[in-house]
């Protein structure tokens, strides 16, 4: 079977199912899951005030035993607490990003959050409580199985103690944000999901959701192309001056708790969440600088292949090769656990659970957000994937790597809640493989136009995630530079954008046509909590690269490494976990490595006369 199929009939895209988690916000089972959350929440509350769990003064001399015992209590019951609560949480957000105009949904989600702020609470007074005896930690994790299995989870909280104002703050900090950053995110979300635009298509005019605006970017016509283009244009326009409102909201509140807490910066804050360091960070930027002039050889020639003598921004995801070709989502769901399974049995069977069990929202549909996601919902150790199917290779790609997310999930069944996940430059590190996986595996399967298809969604993609996150991190960087000391214009964040791409792009894409809104799509700047999410994206998709060579390498006894790294991600730092398989990420030698795998792929795009 070839990568892509022509298909004259389109099949019905999938919603998920989630009744095997909750039938409904008003069904019994979630009500008393709530109520049973509630309780253990007031449970560990009442606990914390009985124990004094609390800042203490710095360098206080604790039992170690008896503090041992109470830890054990503590971590056991919140454990329970996070495992009722992200999926409870997990289960109303499928809600709301699938229908941005259920009430009742959003209603429920500010419940949700509002429990949130008090078991944030309890995290900063066990974080103050563990670090004012950092100094006797040792002692008192001793021997015991339960507090040796969460070490790694005490060493971090107890470093990152240093930057906790007083607990009242805290809490009032925690309260406000529901108003400020959380607030402001909502908001961007629920406006960019429900904008309508207008476009002219085949004399007709027609008002699609911004979703499918947005996808017609990959469609087979040009003029279609600059015509979306044009329209999203327009639409984003018409809401600018409201998210703009949003920006300044979510970048002033991460700001100013930044400052109160003592962190040098909020880059600062992103790179402990990261687990990574700034020579870590220096060494990727830095490789991806050097490697600008390779990704703009693709775009130039691109443009060539399509006529063109520099490439419009209209024209960044336009299909090459087998361009018509299209999925049907069962050919889709074949062709991902088929790839899969030359990895490993476990996870094309993952795959195919997946796909069967409808654990995919694959419909475009109005006040369903854009993009795609996979989330984790450990009350049923299952996964739930967001995505928007067109049946485009591009989207074929989305899916695999959205379902390497959940491979990764499915990787740490069984951990206590606060031995899993992984930081965003780890969690990066299973959606990378696998689509890098499914694509490598269709070239050599392919005739010649299948093949620039391939090299086109390889390069397009890895072009997003160094070049186009190289441009939103200068953009990001600029924003808390200027924002500290006034907000922003809508206006002064178009020419923000478009001086980063000036930086990045260059002349691979043609200047007047570049894209002032970016900064107003991207949900990735909308959280307080999570500032310059962009560059863990670089770094999982270059050290995902950096393991997939290592596969090609070794073959099959890669495969239990390979688990046991995803099965960690949420226990060490990234460099630790790195150097298990020799690698030092500190080193801009490891990632000239990884993006020498770009430069071949272009290489062979630029040989194809397709």
């Amino acid at each position: 079977m070839s990568p892509a199929t022509e298909v004259k009939t389109a099949d019905a895209l999938p919603r998920w199912d989630l009744s095997n988690i909750f039938q409904g916000i008003d069904g019994n089972h979630y009500i008393n899951a709530v109520a049973a959350m509630e309780e253990e929440l007031r449970h560990l509350e009442t606990f914390y005030d009985q124990h004094h769990i609390h800042r203490l003064a710095e360098g206080t001399k604790v039992d170690a035993e008896k503090t041992s015992h109470t830890l054990i209590h503590l971590l056991n019951h919140l454990n329970r607490l996070l495992l009722a609560s992200e999926t409870l949480q997990a289960y109303v957000y499928a809600l709301i990003t699938t229908d941005s105009f259920d009430a009742a949904a959003a209603r429920e989600h500010s419940k949700l959050e509002i429990l949130g702020t008090r078991r944030q609470q309890l995290d900063v007074r066990l974080k103050g409580w563990v670090g004012s005896w950092r100094e006797q930690l040792p002692a008192v994790i001793g021997s015991h199985v339960v507090l040796q299995k969460h070490k790694f989870f005490l060493e971090l909280i107890a470093d990152q103690s240093r930057y906790l104002m007083t607990e009242a703050m805290e809490q009032l900090a925690a309260e406000l944000a529901l108003d400020a950053g959380q607030a402001f995110g909502r908001l961007q979300g629920n406006v960019t999901s429900q904008l309508k635009v207008e476009i002219d298509k085949d004399g007709k005019n027609e008002e699609l959701p911004i979703t499918m605006i947005r996808n017609l970017a990959y469609d087979p016509d040009p003029a279609i192309r600059k015509k979306a283009y044009q329209a999203e244009q327009k639409g984003w326009a018409s809401i600018r001056t409201t998210v703009a409102a949003c920006l300044n909201g979510v970048k002033g509140t991460a700001i100013t708790l930044a400052k109160h807490r003592g962190r040098p910066s909020v880059l600062a804050e992103a790179l402990v969440d990261n687990r990574i360091d700034q020579p870590t960070l220096d060494a990727l930027l830095g490789a991806i600088r050097e490697s600008v002039p390779v990704f703009r050889r693709y775009l130039s020639a691109k443009a060539k292949k399509l006529g063109h003598k520099q490439l419009p921004w209209w024209d960044l995801f336009a299909p090459l090769g087998a361009a018509t070709s299209r999925y049907t989502w069962q050919a889709a769901r074949d062709f991902i656990v088929d790839k899969f399974s030359t990895f490993s049995q476990d996870m094309g069977q993952f795959a195919a659970h997946s796909f069967d069990h409808k654990w995919i929202d694959a419909e475009p549909r109005v006040g369903k957000r854009g993009g795609a996601y996979c989330m984790p919902v450990p009350g049923v150790e299952e996964s739930r994937i967001l995505c928007n199917f067109d049946g485009s290779f591009e989207q074929l790609s989305t899916l695999a790597h959205e379902l390497g997310h959940g491979y990764h999930n499915h990787c740490q069944q069984g951990l206590e809640m606060l031995r899993r996940g992984s930081p965003s430059t780890l969690a990066e590190t299973a959606s990378i493989f696998c689509e890098t996986l499914v694509a490598e595996a269709a070239l050599p399967l392919s005739e010649p136009a299948e093949q620039l298809m391939i090299l086109e969604a390889q390069l397009a993609g890895a072009t997003q995630v160094c070049l186009d996150i190289s441009s939103r991190f200068l953009f990001e960087t600029a924003i808390v530079e200027r924002r500290g000391s006034s907000e922003l214009s809508a206006e002064e964040f178009c020419e923000l954008m478009l001086d980063a791409q000036r930086q990045t792009y260059g002349d691979g894409v043609d200047p007047a046509t570049y894209h002032p809104y970016m900064w107003l799509l991207k949900p990735h700047y909308y959280s307080h909590t999570e500032n310059f999410y962009n560059f863990p994206y670089a770094f999982g998709h270059l050290f995902g690269l950096g393991l997939y060579a290592i596969y090609r390498e070794e073959g099959e006894s890669f495969v239990p490494r390979y688990q046991q790294l995803l099965r960690d991600t949420g226990q060490d730092q990234a460099a630790p976990l790195a150097k298990r398989f020799g690698l030092d990420i500190t080193d801009q030698a490891f990632w000239r490595r990884s993006l020498q795998v770009i430069e071949q792929q272009v290489e062979r795009y630029e040989s194809l006369k397709v």
